[in-house]
């Protein structure tokens, strides 16, 4: 292998490995973000506010601080420079009167001390930017000194020793030190807050129109209507409001026009069966009408089928139904067939869903499983999402391969447990259709008792 080939093998896997590293920083990322729309607009308006302010404070406390401090500091140990001065080229002066007076001026106390009372230096503030520029200042005089400023009281003490003496000196804090600096801060963090505050409420006000959209979009998913809904909020907001307003409108405006269509279609279509019926009941008894009759009769049932998938659940409204009640009819009409069953609902039995056509469909999923197996156990379990509803069987099943096939309309299997007399093979798809149109769903697998169980799972 030649050094051209390692190098680029050594660059294509350091770019893998970046790429991993990215990718998992990216999901780590991910994962500490929120999810809702609302705490990530908050955090948007938050984050730049946050380092807008750190970012000024910084610049504030390390340039304008730093260099009021450091100027004041200077201003007074010139003073006590020139204090100094005074003492030793004024011998004369032996009280020290004119010093203390010039020292007042100053706004100084000045006091002086034998030579043993300079005490031994104390330990140093961790953080004290006073400390820091005033022992820099004195410095420059070229004396021992000793200074006092951790104390809580507004003076600062400073000692310097002198020839024949320890010079005192009282000095106001706020003269050797920006103290102020911390209104500027406190300032600071008060508009930030109050605009925080604005901001959220501005943020929910503009959130709400959104959370009313996606509510309204779920009920008309579920079947439900969403009461006093309309476009609110900013314009964008609105139009995707109106847009969902209009998509609903030919959404009922087509279903109506189907609902029409069949009515009349079934209309036409029964007259003729009507026609036929009573011409067959003028021909007399023959072993070729009561066939003919037998197909009638057999028409006449495949066509309410087909014109129920049709129409499905349209026109009816969502209401609060006992599903309880609802199982309990269900297995009496199974036994008054024939067949055992047993009903168990655990939770509030009571469920907004459209009561003729949900029983509908367990009734689809009942009569399913009885006409292939002997026991039918139906069960009902309401939580604060879902309502599910399982019917198991001890029949022969449906093989899983082919647990969605059988949902297709008019598909029967030919060993399956669909393929019934006279059936049409719609039973399973308007159960489905029917469970979606409440926004849930049916799924097919085996069942504890042998068979197959058949689960309706619904939001509540």
């Amino acid at each position: 292998m030649s050094t051209i080939d390692t190098g680029l093998t050594f660059i294509r896997n350091a770019s893998q490995r970046v790429s991993r590293a990215n990718g998992w920083m990216g999901n780590a990322f991910k994962s500490w973000m929120p999810t809702g729309l609302y705490a990530r607009a908050l955090l948007i308006m938050i984050v730049p506010m946050v380092i807008l302010q750190t970012v000024v404070a910084f610049v504030f406390m390390e340039r304008h601080w730093n260099t009021v401090t450091r100027r004041l500091s200077a201003a007074v140990v010139q003073d006590i420079a020139s204090l100094i001065d005074v003492y030793k080229f004024y011998p004369q002066d032996k009280e020290r009167a004119q010093l203390r007076r010039v020292g007042q001026r100053l706004q100084l106390v000045v006091d002086f001390l034998p030579v043993g009372d300079m005490p031994p230096p104390g330990p140093k503030p961790f953080f004290s930017l006073l400390d820091q520029t005033l022992s820099k200042s004195l410095r420059q005089i070229g004396r021992p000194f000793w200074i006092d400023t951790v104390g809580k009281s507004n003076l600062v003490e400073i000692r310097i020793q002198l020839d024949d003496s320890v010079m005192r000196v009282f000095a106001q804090r706020n003269a050797a030190y920006a103290s102020n600096s911390e209104i500027f801060i406190f300032w600071m963090l008060g508009t930030s807050s109050i605009l925080l505050i604005v901001a959220v409420l501005f943020l929910r006000n503009q959130i709400r129109p959104i959370l009313r959209l996606a509510e309204a979009a779920e009920s008309f998913g579920k079947g439900r209507e969403a009461p006093n809904f309309r476009p609110r909020g900013a314009r964008e907001v609105r139009q995707a409001a109106q847009a969902f307003l209009e998509m609903k409108a030919r959404v009922e405006r087509s279903i109506e026009q189907r609902t029409a269509m069949l009515a009349g279609v079934s209309h036409d279509l029964r007259t003729i069966l009507t026609r036929f019926k009573l011409e067959l009941a003028l021909i007399g008894d023959s072993p070729e009408v009561d066939g003919m009759r037998k197909d009638v009769d057999e028409m006449a049932g495949m066509l309410e089928a087909y014109l129920s998938f049709a129409r499905g659940d349209s026109g009816e409204i969502a209401q609060p139904t006992d599903m309880e009640i609802a199982l309990e009819d269900l297995r009496s009409d199974a036994e008054r067939n024939g067949h055992t069953a047993t009903v168990t609902f655990h939770g509030l039995p009571v469920v907004t869903v459209k009561p003729a056509s949900f029983k509908r469909c367990i009734a689809n999923l009942v009569s399913n499983a009885a006409r292939h197996a002997n026991t039918v156990a139906i069960t009902g379990h309401r939580d604060h999402r879902y309502l599910t509803v399982t019917i198991d069987d001890d029949g022969p099943g449906i093989p899983a391969n082919m647990r969605e096939e059988v949902f297709k309309p008019f598909l029967r299997l030919d060993d399956a447990r669909n393929q019934d007399e006279g059936g049409t093979g719609l039973g399973l798809a308007i159960a489905r259709d029917i469970a979606r149109s409440h926004g849930g769903d049916i799924t097919l697998s085996d069942s504890p008792m042998g068979g197959l169980r058949a689960t309706v799972r619904v939001p509540v």
